[in-house]
């Protein structure tokens, strides 16, 4: 019997999440034997829990959810460079007792949009959210060769703060009545999977404006269905979900899985 490597995911809520379905055929197709498990805790006793978890010798790592991002940047080990800069985490790794901490989001997201055959040179993008996914995905994004970024947020103060803390990487600032026409239109914003969605209006928009959700559903989220009546280039999160998990096995494993087969079961299952 190969070794036994025990792994998880944390958030709250975390009932919904496909990263335990996700990570077991990555294992299934390495012949990696692990242990996957879903754990919801709160913030109150997120730290006492990875002590506790990491003391097990058979943890390799974790991967982390909402709302817990932010808070797993405060974990003490070595923080990436990317992760260190959002002030975010999504990938902890246990080698040799001691943790490593990444974000895998913003290269899961770049990865998914690759394969979808969007090119970001040039690009005017939209940005609606300022949330710790949405922050990777502005770094990621930010040095990709768009043209300009457009940030909005519920929370003008929020979206202000990133707009400063990009702005010596690319023009961004938080006008969505622009006279440029943007190509995409990311959506980060929880409302967006919650159902309180409101549509935005009087944006620049034509009939090739691609629209991407970070959020993902398998009843499909409120922002695909408000998108769908504008473009037929729409997309959830599904795709960006299976690569950042995929990253998060190969910083584990030092294997990256096959991932085209996970993402096609995955949008098998939507309606």
């Amino acid at each position: 019997m190969s070794k036994l490597y025990k792994l998880g995911v944390i958030g709250d809520p975390i009932e919904h999440s496909l990263s335990p379905f996700i990570h077991s055929r990555f294992s299934r197709n390495e012949n990696i034997n692990i242990e996957y498990l879903p754990y919801k805790i709160s913030d109150t006793d997120f730290m006492s829990f990875i002590d506790e978890f990491f003391s097990d010798k058979l943890s390799k790592g974790l991967n982390v959810t909402l709302p817990h991002k932010k808070l797993a940047a405060q974990i003490k080990g070595e923080i990436s460079k990317e992760a260190s800069y959002i002030n975010a985490v999504n990938t902890i790794v246990n080698e040799r007792n001691s943790l490593f901490l990444y974000s895998t989001d913003g290269i899961g997201f770049l990865n998914d949009m690759d394969n979808k055959g969007f090119n970001f040179k040039n690009k005017n993008i939209l940005m609606i959210g300022a949330g710790a996914a949405m922050e990777s995905v502005l770094y990621r994004v930010a040095q990709a060769g768009v043209k300009s970024i457009t940030l909005t947020n519920r929370t003008q103060e929020k979206a202000d703060r990133l707009i400063r803390k990009f702005s010596s990487m690319i023009s961004i600032g938080s006008e969505t009545e622009s006279k440029s026409i943007f190509d995409l239109v990311i959506n980060g914003s929880s409302a967006g999977l919650t159902g309180n969605f409101k549509p935005i209006e009087n944006i620049p928009l034509n009939s090739k404006t691609r629209f991407y959700d970070l959020n993902y559903s398998l009843t499909g989220t409120p922002f695909c269905k408000w998108a769908k009546e504008k473009s037929d280039y729409v997309n959830d999160g599904t795709g960006m979900l299976v690569y950042q998990a995929a990253h998060s096995f190969e910083k584990w494993f030092n294997v990256f899985p096959e991932t085209n087969g996970v993402i096609k079961d995955i949008e098998s299952m939507q309606e």
